[in-house]
């Protein structure tokens, strides 16, 4: 008969949880990785978010003129 399983403490399981929501899984060559996962501001990625809430001003001073919306003439 095989041995029972342990429950994992707290301290055990909020170091799980840090890792799971720090990194994710990611496979090459056929096994698994475990990666740091990209940096997010409110659940989208910083470009993204960047691209969403930034001014052209903003995009001009930062060379970033393939965001610029061509409709749009503030500039």
């Amino acid at each position: 008969m095989p041995k029972p399983k342990r429950k994992l403490t707290k301290a055990e399981k909020a170091r799980r949880k840090k890792r799971r929501e720090e990194t994710m899984i990611i496979f090459v060559n056929g096994k698994q990785k475990r990666v740091k996962r990209p940096p997010t501001i409110d659940g989208m990625d910083a470009d993204e978010f960047i691209r969403q809430n930034a001014d052209p001003m903003w995009h001009h001073q930062n060379e970033m003129w393939e965001c610029i919306d061509k409709d749009n003439d503030g500039l």
